[in-house]
């Protein structure tokens, strides 16, 4: 037998009217609840679930609001449950993320524009200013509009959410703000890689720099040790 998801009235309603209704602004909570025949309390609750997933915001003088469908919410919440039982869930996650990242790896950069590649040029320039700078800087804000720029065109939001979220347990963990300057080095030579062959059109030549890039992060996991959600050593 199928296992059975747990009712909740309001996400049917939420996903009935977004094929329907074109506002995005929802009734009030005593219309909501006369529609779908439960009580206030009840639908408050549903309401909550349904903000912390990412579907609807409420604001005290502007109400319910649906929001776009992203699946970086769930994902979110869920993985940052799980980094807290234990940081070395990261390992598992990223280990994900890679494989992700290498699945889809010739589609994305298929779909990139030019000012796709342009805004690809600006971080490596960005990043190298920092790295070359006096004092060092750690281009992780680049790193991280790097690599989701890449995957971008995809269109798709399961990808997007997963690769969104490991962003976000990336710095959880304290991996944003690694000191190594050599690996440092590394890790924006691959990135250089990357760029180019994206650039040059020569997919497979960019498919290997970038594997060869994230056994980096699995060999400095491996090495330094996490501890209650920060590097240690």
């Amino acid at each position: 037998m199928p296992r059975k998801l747990i009712p909740l009235e309001f996400l049917n309603y939420l996903a009935s009217i977004s094929q329907v209704e074109s506002s995005d602004q929802l009734p009030s909570l005593v219309e909501i609840s006369k529609t779908l025949e439960i009580s206030v309390a009840s639908l408050r609750e549903q309401v909550e679930v349904a903000k912390a997933l990412g579907l609807v915001e409420v604001r005290p003088h502007t109400g319910i609001r649906r929001k776009p469908y992203s699946f970086f919410p769930a994902v979110q919440q869920s993985l940052g449950f799980a980094l807290k039982l234990s940081p070395k869930n990261f390992a598992m996650f990223a280990d994900l993320r890679n494989r992700l990242e290498a699945s889809y790896w010739h589609a994305a950069v298929r779909r990139l524009e030019n000012e796709d590649k342009n805004a690809l040029h600006a971080l490596m320039a960005s990043a190298w200013e920092k790295l070359n700078g006096s004092p060092v800087q750690i281009p992780h804000d680049e790193h991280r509009k790097l690599h989701l720029t890449i995957y971008r065109r995809l269109n798709n939001p399961f990808v997007t959410g997963i690769l969104e979220a490991y962003w976000d347990a990336y710095e959880a963990v304290g991996l944003s703000v690694y000191t190594d300057f050599d690996y440092l080095q590394q890790v924006w030579k691959f990135h250089q890689q990357i760029v180019d062959a994206i650039c040059q059109g020569n997919l497979d030549a960019g498919y290997q720099a970038l594997v060869a890039h994230t056994e980096l992060l699995l060999h400095r996991s491996e090495a330094t040790p996490v501890s209650g959600g920060r590097l240690v050593g």
